[in-house]
């Protein structure tokens, strides 16, 4: 940590008293929320536990001694969160080679994954190598092979691990290695289910072990049943016919051609597969300061993180450790806290000031999501949304700030008060989209600035801890963003909000990180709503110009079909996209209300 933890009040500028007020705070008060949140009692703040919840309990305790209000008579907004799964009483798996049978172990020799189906299954077993279609390295495990009402046993990872010349990653996995992957594709080619094997031909020396249940990245229910069994219990199956599955993984790998194959009727499998979804709880907290008129001005951020890891962690040898999150996003939360009283101090202002920090961001913005459909004020009084994301490790005195191009008067507002403050600002001009909670009011038209320090080397590990918080230079953050949002709050006119037509880049895609990244695929140009509908994606906005705008897709359309192969879910919807080419015509059909709708859409290349 960067200076001394001190009492510190910083000035922003020298612009006259009249059009702005100087935000003061006290270091040791924000750092004090940040060790509490980001404590090893906090273990991590996971969306749906009991941990959270008390995060939440805090931040309301802090909005009341500053003198905010309740909206609508509560602090709180409770909304539902399905947070993981969890394995019922009657997983069953075996099978049968004429009069053999032999049953499978729960645990020890075979486990379901947490996104699989519930369901019972039984029926013959394919071969289909590591089960992947990749048109781009043509490679098809899937050629020429049926599997309609089968079960498909495929391989963990993919072919030419690790081998500098392989048209695949070489040194790395790529997208196809995802289990969800192997699931949907498995699922598009009409099997009955997926079996799943380490492949040992690359992983000689690791030890044959069974995925943990529930830390496997997928959709909440992939739809079919996919379990994994030991190598060793698949192992005899392959002598049925004639085959060695060492000798199988080799031969694709030497070659790059799939080994694929039926093996023989004698062999079925039966199962049973109990996962149980998990509907929690949880809440956003808000307080109110309210102003001479019934507009005002929005200052969030999201209080959870990952708990002890999970799906989403960086570090996924630490799986089961706290991961504390202090920058991510204890910083912005303690900057909400602390922006909250500072503004309970001033005067009344022309505007108010609702205080708003989310739960369930790292499962896809869910919480901000939930408010802006739920809105406790009226969303057309709203008149900008800041948003503050990782603003405690500020390097090299470099500050970002997005969305500056989504409301007529940020950028000049921002060109006024930044250049009083001694962080380097990088404002960008964006459309207001990202991965973090200000794209959920975006959807919605309302103006946003995204505050963010920068991603850095502890994001989504366990290291993120509060002693590397930089409480000087985050304090400079929450000067500049409470100036601005005191100008809002106290200017005549309001920003207008714009639509802007963004670089072909983020789309669909992705669950976590703060920056839109390029994805996978060509490029669509919609924002998912995370908040799924049961069936198909629900498209929270469209950006302005998109291959999906210019085919007539709107905003809360509903994707089910895209390209021929129906979408029950984002994942499905991502596989789908990256298997086409820039330029390619693709027929999707949407649910508009009680209305289904065809369209073509023309796919761009990503810039």
């Amino acid at each position: 940590m960067k200076g001394g933890v001190a009492a510190c009040i910083l000035g922003i500028g020298s612009l006259a008293a009249a059009t702005l007020a100087t935000p003061s705070f006290d270091l040791l008060n924000y750092l004090a929320h940040i060790k509490f949140l980001s404590s090893a009692e906090m273990k991590g703040r996971a969306t749906g536990s009991p941990e959270l919840e008390q995060a939440a309990n805090y931040i309301e305790k802090q909005f009341r001694s500053a003198g905010l209000k309740p909206v609508n008579g509560s602090y709180q907004q409770a909304f539902p969160v399905t947070t993981s799964s969890r394995m019922g009483a009657k997983n069953r798996f075996e099978y049968v080679n004429g009069r053999r049978k032999k049953k499978l172990e729960l645990e020890r020799d075979f486990i379901p994954l947490n996104f699989s189906a519930a369901t019972k299954a039984a029926g013959a077993v394919v071969f289909a190598g590591y089960g992947i279609t990749a048109p781009e390295y043509r490679y098809d495990d899937y050629a020429g092979l049926d599997v309609h009402n089968k079960f498909v046993l495929i391989l963990r990872h993919e072919p030419q691990e690790f081998d500098e010349k392989s048209v695949f990653a070489g040194k790395t996995y790529t997208e196809h290695s995802q289990l969800f992957s192997k699931a949907i594709n498995a699922r598009n080619h009409g099997a009955l289910g997926v079996i799943l094997i380490n492949d040992r031909a690359n992983h000689s020396g690791d030890a044959d072990t069974l995925e943990v249940f529930g830390t496997t990245a997928g959709p909440t229910n992939c739809g079919l049943p996919f379990v994994q069994v030991k190598a060793a219990d698949a192992e005899p199956w392959f002598a049925l016919a004639n085959r060695k599955m060492d000798r199988l993984e080799a031969d694709i790998d030497r070659e790059l051609k799939p080994r694929s194959f039926a093996f023989p009727d004698s062999l079925q499998v039966r199962e049973s597969v109990d996962v149980e979804r998990v509907v929690k709880t949880a809440h956003n907290v808000s307080g109110y300061i309210p102003g001479e008129t019934d507009e005002y001005v929005v200052i969030g951020a999201h209080f959870d993180h990952l708990g002890l890891g999970e799906q989403f962690s960086m570090a996924p040898s630490q799986a089961g450790t706290v991961h504390p999150g202090a920058d991510d996003n204890a910083s912005g939360t303690a900057g909400v806290i602390e922006l909250a009283r500072w503004f309970a101090t001033q005067p009344n202002l022309k505007r108010g000031v609702l205080f708003l920090t989310f739960a369930g961001e790292e499962l896809g913005l869910l919480g901000s999501s939930y408010y802006v459909n739920h809105p406790e004020l009226p969303l057309r009084n709203a008149v900008a949304m800041i948003n503050l994301d990782m603003i405690g490790r500020v390097s090299d005195g470099k500050l970002y700030i997005g969305g500056a191009g989504t409301g007529t008067t940020l950028r000049p507002i921002l060109d006024q008060i930044a250049p009083g403050s001694t962080l380097k600002v990088d404002f960008s001009d964006s459309g207001g989209y990202g991965s973090s909670d200000h794209t959920s009011f975006t959807t919605r038209e309302v103006p946003v600035l995204f505050f963010f320090s920068g991603l850095h080397g502890d994001y989504h590990k366990p290291s993120d801890t509060w002693d590397k918080i930089d409480a000087p230079d985050a304090a400079k953050v929450l000067q500049l963003a409470g100036s601005v949002a005191f100008k809002l709050a106290s200017d005549e006119g309001r920003p207008q909000f714009v639509r802007v037509k963004e670089a072909d880049n983020a789309n669909a895609g992705g669950t976590s990180g703060k920056s839109s990244g390029s994805g996978y695929g060509p490029y669509f140009g919609s924002i998912p709503d995370f908040a799924e509908p049961p069936k198909g994606v629900r498209f929270a906005d469209v950006k302005e110009g998109s291959p999906a705008a210019m085919a007539g897709l709107r905003r809360g359309d509903i994707l089910v079909e895209f390209a021929g192969k129906p979408i029950q879910n984002l994942y499905d919807f991502t596989f789908a996209l990256r298997a086409q080419k820039p330029g390619d015509a693709i027929e999707v059909k949407v649910l508009r209300g009680l209305e289904s709708i065809s369209a073509k859409v023309v796919l761009r290349e990503r810039k």
